[in-house]
């Protein structure tokens, strides 16, 4: 098969090198998608740049998430499977080869039934960013009746999160950089929308929930936040973040937090319960099957353009999912 691959930490178009592979076997409870669109994250970004695995994995095919048909399956996998098309989760996640190639083995409950109403394009974008989005704002509970504050609500987790939410019943409060990112979390159905920039955020959601706070914060800036949260957020509340990339090792007002019985849980997706996993899985599948997530692509490339799309996520400027094309 032909497949892109590093054997290096380095920049795109220093290590990624794209050649002949053989092709993937399932194991027991494993199947094999023939990819039709591959998604490149932030978070792939990262572990090419920084190396990550490399030293489990000598040679990598990068990106986590994409979309395809089954085309054959392991032992213990129902033979139904198929020729189903699907949308994955983690392909990369603790295992050496992603979606950047022609096929791809994952397991078995990794690879999501993806509805005749949704394209291969919208099933890419799912993944990392709609699972991160479910854990944050499930990791502490049912969420129907809370208030959610959602920082970044335009990012690739942000819009998942307020789709999300809505969707659960919650009242989401949520925050971007800019008017036309504000006026793009409003038509997803946020309650309320506010410019960081422009905005007294303290005051305007203290103004919103009546003085009390948000039940549940969910944060993409961990450390540039942190001094702010606990003013932000209700007795007894959670904070919860999946990001501190400006700030990874931020000064923590433990105080703030403990007079005020505030739950923080910083998490990372792949290292979760599998019980929550499926759990996203299922209500993203839910949802998928109702019409109720919409998905926002900023870019696609053909598959001879993998470098260019790991240098445009890497830049950081794209608004939406950066999507490879290999069904062309």
């Amino acid at each position: 098969m032909i497949a892109y691959w590093y054997e290096n930490s380095g920049t795109p178009a220093e290590v990624i090198t794209l050649g002949d592979m053989p092709k993937p076997e399932p194991g027991p409870g494993e199947v094999c998608v023939r990819i039709a669109m591959s998604a490149v994250n932030p978070t792939d970004c990262k572990r090419r740049k920084l190396g990550r695995e490399l030293s489990k994995f000598p040679r990598i095919i990068p990106n986590n998430d994409g979309a395809g048909t089954i085309e054959s399956i392991g032992d213990g996998v129902n033979t139904n499977r198929i020729g189903e098309r699907v949308w994955l989760f983690g392909a990369q996640a603790n295992r050496p080869f992603g979606t950047a190639a022609e096929f791809c083995v994952v397991p078995d409950a990794y690879a999501c039934h993806l509805p005749d109403n949704q394209s291969f394009s919208s099933g890419s974008c799912l993944g990392v960013p709609a699972v991160t989005a479910h854990r944050a704002l499930y990791a502490d509970g049912d969420i129907n009746g809370h208030t959610i504050l959602i920082s970044g609500g335009a990012g690739r987790v942000g819009r998942y999160a307020v789709q999300l939410a809505k969707a659960s019943g919650a009242t989401v409060i949520s925050t971007a950089g800019s008017e036309e990112k504000c006026i793009h979390i409003r038509n997803l159905g946020a309650d309320h929308v506010l410019n960081y920039y422009d905005d007294d955020l303290l005051a305007r959601v203290l103004d919103i929930t009546e003085g009390i706070g948000v039940d549940r914060m969910v944060d993409v800036a961990f450390g540039a936040n942190i001094e702010l949260a606990p003013k932000l957020i209700r007795p007894n509340g959670t904070l919860t973040s999946y990001s501190s990339d400006g700030m990874p090792r931020p000064q923590f007002p433990f105080l703030e937090f403990m007079y005020k019985n505030i739950g923080i849980q910083p998490f990372s997706i792949f290292g979760m319960p599998e019980n929550a996993k499926i759990e996203a899985f299922s209500m993203i599948s839910d949802l998928l099957n109702e019409g109720q997530i919409s998905h926002l692509i900023g870019k696609e490339y053909a598959f001879s353009n993998m470098v260019d799309a790991h240098e445009v996520v890497e830049n950081g400027k794209l608004f939406g999912v950066c999507l490879v094309n290999l069904s062309d």
